[in-house]
């Protein structure tokens, strides 16, 4: 069974020496001094290890049943799921008001990675609550809030996100799912969602959905659609749980990955519903779920690659195969480890070098929601927002790269189900699909978020690159390893960027052609610019002669490999974006 150890010296890198968390001027963050989070993310680290992790595997191998209109959860995870809840983990950035803890996204987010890495199937039941509550505490009136998020924030009761149907993914403005309005306020919510994240199991009193629908007579298409709150069962103006809803499972998907959490077929048969947020505005609402989860699925896909690298190095350093080309490294043994050869130190260290600029690039991210969020930063808000899809696309898309990658180490053994590294890529597969596919997310950063307000967040983007360059160049080393590389990745994004400008308004195919490449582009600039400030802050706490010198030593070393061996990657995607839309358009539909 594979292990899991939570890198939390890693996260405090980037947390303290990178970020300086405690030393911003966002209301909150004087709480996240260096010995308060290691002691969280210690605590954290020990459940995550030795009570989900175990389960990870169970998880897989039993996956959920349907059982007289219940979902049952795999062995052990009701357990769990009761010590995650009495260690108020579910609750670690919820608002005070209503039983959270009130911590910046950022702690939030670095104990969520823990989580998922350990067990992403598992975690997604209290992820999806998180979300729900994020909705309804920023679109719900005050008696919604004071009604469902105190019971969501400790997942007594959990919650869910319907939005797909089976004849529509993405376009929305398919849906068929209607609300009709009552006398007394509430709807009768009635259609069929599908692919339903945790929609239903045994480990809570209560699942809270929040469901797009149409209310008749409404606009068409994405206009028209309402966001609603349709409880399992109902819930009477005292917070009791009584009679059932309308609501029931039609049956469980049988997934490739994630089988520890319950993605259901959802069925409402005149459901009793609650609006929330205005009429026809759905889709606003359920963007305050979406943003957030974007967030939450790029965490996944770099934490799947992290605890399929540790398991790929413990591989690597005890696998005997073969002798170093220079000579033998282990005389007294029959062969040498795995780890001696060339081909698996670049294995390793492309996983070993996104992993450590995700984490950072994430952690990065969730500062600037923070600082949205607390400090009502607009420029904070419109850069993260930028940035969203670029997070959510890469990472998953490069994280599954790097579970396969950790299941190449080991060669045949990792195509066998025994070593559990196949768990690793099925259960990564799914973050490049859900919450909006990575085709859809690049359609998202070419076509709306790099125009939105007149490019002015893009351009702000390229001046911190500009502007990290220029204050740092005196320093020698870090010019020519790390800030020359960036400002080579920084000059292809602007040149994609510009051939978009300049051929998307008359060729709107000659920009969604490139997309992909551009989301990658950006992908592999935003994460050179991580490792170039890592870089930096890890020279100078050298400097300084405090902390582990060869931690610092470490990344600086990991970082060089990055910016010589994948940042070059921009060229190569800027190459296919200028090559514009006919060697993507010209064949034929019928061709194909």
């Amino acid at each position: 069974m594979p292990s899991y150890t939570a890198p939390v010296n890693d996260i405090q890198f980037v947390m303290h020496t990178l970020l300086k968390a405690s030393e911003q001027d966002i209301p909150g963050y004087e709480e996240l001094e260096a010995d308060f989070t290691a002691a969280v993310l210690e605590e954290a680290g020990k459940i995550a290890s030795n009570v989900i992790a175990p389960l990870n595997e169970v998880g897989d191998k039993e996956g959920c049943h349907l059982e007289n209109g219940v979902v049952r959860t795999p062995t052990g995870f009701k357990a769990a799921f009761e010590q995650m809840k009495e260690g108020g983990w579910t609750a670690l950035d919820c608002d005070p008001d209503y039983g959270g803890q009130g911590m910046p996204i950022l702690l939030g987010t670095a104990v969520g990675e823990l989580f998922s890495a350990a067990n992403q199937a598992f975690t997604m039941y209290q992820g999806l609550t998180h979300g729900a509550y994020s909705a309804i505490h920023a679109h719900g009136t005050d008696a919604q809030k004071a009604k469902w998020l105190p019971n969501m924030v400790s997942c007594e009761w959990t919650g869910t996100m319907n939005l797909t149907e089976p004849h529509c993914g993405t376009d929305l403005g398919l849906m068929r799912t209607k609300a009709v309005p009552q006398e007394n306020g509430s709807y009768k919510v009635t259609g069929q969602k599908i692919f339903i994240s945790a929609g239903d199991h045994d480990m809570s009193a209560n699942v809270i959905h929040l469901v797009l629908a149409r209310i008749p007579g409404g606009p068409e298409g994405i206009k028209g659609v309402s966001l609603f709150i349709v409880p399992k069962y109902l819930v009477d103006e005292d917070g009791n749980v009584g009679a059932a809803n309308g609501v029931s499972v039609g049956k469980l998907e049988e997934k490739m990955g994630i089988h520890g959490n319950s993605t259901c077929v959802m069925n409402f048969d005149e459901a009793e519903g609650y609006l929330l947020g205005t009429e026809h505005k759905g889709m606003r609402a359920m963007f305050t779920m979406m943003n957030e989860a974007r967030l939450g699925v790029a965490m996944q896909g770099m934490a799947q690659a992290e605890a399929a690298y540790q398991n790929a190095v413990i591989y690597a350093k005890d696998r005997l195969q073969g002798r170093a080309v220079t000579g033998a490294e282990n005389p007294d043994g029959p062969a040498d480890p795995l780890i001696v050869h060339p081909d698996i130190r670049r294995n390793l260290l492309d996983q070993k070098s996104f992993i450590e600029g995700a984490r950072a690039f994430m952690l990065w991210g969730a500062n600037m929601l923070d600082r949205s969020h607390r400090s009502g930063d607009a420029a904070a808000e419109g850069l993260v927002s930028l940035l969203t899809p670029v997070l959510k696309g890469f990472l998953t898309d490069k994280g599954l790269e790097m579970t396969i990658q950790a299941q190449q180490v080991y060669g045949g053994h990792g195509y066998i189900e025994e070593w559990g590294m196949s768990q690793f890529v099925r259960d990564a597969r799914i973050t490049q699909i859900y919450e909006g596919a990575n085709g859809v997310q690049a359609l998202d950063l070419v076509g709306r978020k790099l125009a939105a307000d007149g490019g002015k967040h893009v351009m702000a983007f390229f001046d911190l690159v500009k502007n990290f360059i220029k204050e740092n160049e005196a320093d020698e080393a870090l010019k020519k390893d790390f800030l020359d590389p960036l400002k080579q990745a920084s000059k292809d994004l602007q040149a994609s960027a510009m051939f978009f400008m300049q051929n998307g308004m008359k060729n709107p195919n000659a920009a969604l052609s490139g997309s992909y490449d551009f989301m990658h582009l950006f992908g592999h600039a935003c994460l050179g610019l991580m490792w170039a400030q890592m870089a930096k802050a890890a020279s100078e706490a050298l400097a300084s002669g405090t902390g582990d010198a060869s931690f610092y030593e470490t990344k600086l070393a990991t970082g060089r490999y990055y910016m010589a061996r994948q940042l070059p990657a921009t060229s190569m995607h800027l190459a296919r974006i200028q090559s514009g839309a006919d060697p993507v358009m010209t064949l034929p539909a019928e061709a194909f």
